[in-house]
Parts: structure tokens; C-alpha cells; sequence
């Protein structure tokens, strides 16, 4: 049985980034918290525990004082700012170039123009988007699909900004529909704000999808971005299994098989993928 690892599977830039970013202040022995899961990967999330990693909530956080605090790639709101001031925190700020630029778009349209509707094509309740939702003072509209985009009033100006793990797909689709319907007296603008690091993964995915018997896709499944490109693994391969780790995989799902592809989300560790190779290849 041939296995084979995708290349372009892995840690993202901002991941990747927030992760040393944890690991060199770890290395010195210093107590380090972060703020939510530093990664939607629960066994990495374990690893960096191991090495002494404190994962807190916006609650826990308000309680402490002269800290240190990791802020993950996904970014976070004025207010975390605000606490840790207050509170005399001192902040390791992780939080993803592409994630900073797109909060900083938000809050230069906001404040230029405090009439308009500022919607954002993400995931409710995601870090990402309670970030970007924070830079309008709580007033942007969150739409997660097409029907939400119904509610939105086509006879105010609409300026429209995406999660930067989106699918392309699906942010176009969203386009389209404003456009047919947006009034002619109202202004309409789209900024594409998905991470190319990300968009780029789909056609990679898909066509590694398309040369293996089964896949494996790995990651948490809380990770946004790995539900997107499993999707798009079982779109081009009906055997495609989404599994977090090794000891998930069933041994019935490779009989007959001859060729075996491990794939992964942004939040997905190559060591991980390796893993899930080592089980299969210990049990030939």
C-alpha cells in the first residue's frame, strides 16, 4: 500500500507564527496564558499544555493582573486591549497579518461612514469574526450564508468583507445576490479579504483528493477551514474520512484499498499527519 502526505497540507503562516510565538516564551520557564485554543487542534492544543500553556476565557482573563497573555492568530476585539491595560497585562500579540489588515479595513470603513451596513461573510460566534464584528462597536452584520443575506435592507449602502477562511465559492455566490438586488440609489462595494494561503489549499486539496483510493483528512472539528476543504475532498472522492487522529481510523476502510492520501486543515500539525501514516504502515 502506497501513503502519501500532502505537501501543502499543514500549519498556515499565522498558526505557525503563534505557535513559536508560544513555544520560545514557554522555553524560558515564564507562566504564559492564552486567550482561547491557540489552535482549533485539540492535540496540539495538548502539546502546548504539556509544555505548560494555560488556555483561559475572556471571563478567566478579567480576573488576572500583571500577566502575560498570548493573543492567537484569530485576532480579537478593542476591548481585550482595553482589559489587559486595565488590568496590567502584558500582551504576546500572534494575531495573523492577514487578520490585522482586514480589522483594520473594517474600522477605517466604519468610522468613515457610521450609515452604512458593514456585513461579514464568516461563521457566527467564530474568534475571527467576534474580532472583526468588535471593530464597528458590535454594529456589523454577520451573514454565514446566502438566506441571511436576505435580511440585509438593499436600499442602504452595503460594504461587504469576508472571514479570511471562507470558501471563494461561496463569497462570489454572495456577491452575485447583492448585486441583482441592491437598489440603484445605494452604493455596494465587496473587498475579497480570504487568505490566499487558504484559498489556495482548495484546488491543491481537490486534486490530491482525486489521485488516492481514500483520504484521510485530518483536523479538530472545530476548525472552520478543515470543514471547508473536507468538503471538498468528498466532493472529488466519496472515501474520504475526516478523522482528528491515529487511533480513529478504522482498519476496514483500508481493505482493497492500494493507495492511501493524509491531508489536513490550516490548524493541522505535520506530525500529526505523520501519525496517522505510522498507524496505517504499523498494521500492514
Amino acid at each position: 500500500m502506497q501513503i502519501e502526505i500532502d505537501s501543502g497540507s499543514g500549519f498556515c503562516f499565522g498558526v505557525t507564527t503563534a505557535i513559536r510565538k508560544a513555544e520560545e516564551e514557554l522555553a524560558g520557564g515564564k507562566t504564559l496564558y492564552c486567550l482561547g485554543d491557540i489552535v482549533h487542534n485539540g492535540m496540539e492544543c495538548e502539546r502546548l499544555r504539556r509544555m505548560g500553556l494555560i488556555t483561559i476565557n475572556h471571563d478567566e482573563m478579567s480576573r488576572l493582573e500583571g500577566v502575560k497573555v498570548l493573543l492567537r492568530a484569530h485576532g480579537e476585539p478593542p476591548e481585550t486591549y482595553a482589559l489587559a491595560q486595565r488590568n496590567k497585562i502584558e500582551i504576546i500579540d500572534a494575531t495573523c497579518p492577514v487578520v490585522l489588515q482586514l480589522q483594520r479595513r473594517i474600522k477605517q470603513k466604519f468610522d468613515s461612514n457610521l450609515d452604512a451596513q458593514i456585513v461579514i461573510f464568516g461563521k457566527p460566534g467564530h474568534a475571527e469574526v467576534l474580532g472583526l464584528v468588535g471593530q464597528t462597536n458590535g454594529r456589523a452584520i454577520v451573514v454565514a450564508n446566502l438566506d441571511d443575506v436576505k435580511a440585509l435592507d438593499f436600499n442602504r449602502d452595503i460594504y461587504l468583507y469576508s472571514q479570511t477562511t471562507k470558501s471563494l465559492d461561496e463569497f462570489h455566490r454572495i456577491i452575485d445576490y447583492i448585486q441583482e438586488h441592491i437598489s440603484p440609489e445605494a452604493t455596494f462595494k465587496s473587498f475579497d479579504t480570504i487568505c490566499r494561503q487558504v484559498a489556495n489549499r482548495m484546488p491543491n486539496v481537490s486534486a490530491f483528493a482525486r489521485r488516492h483510493d481514500l483520504i484521510l483528512f485530518v483536523c479538530g472539528r472545530k476548525s472552520s477551514n478543515g470543514r471547508v476543504l473536507f468538503n471538498e475532498c468528498k466532493s472529488v472522492n466519496p472515501n474520504s474520512r475526516l478523522i482528528e487522529g491515529p487511533d480513529e481510523i478504522d482498519p476496514s476502510w483500508l481493505e482493497g484499498v492500494e493507495t492511501v492520501g493524509i491531508c489536513g486543515a490550516t490548524s493541522t500539525p505535520k506530525w500529526l499527519m505523520e501519525q496517522c501514516r505510522d498507524r496505517i504502515q504499523a498494521g500492514q
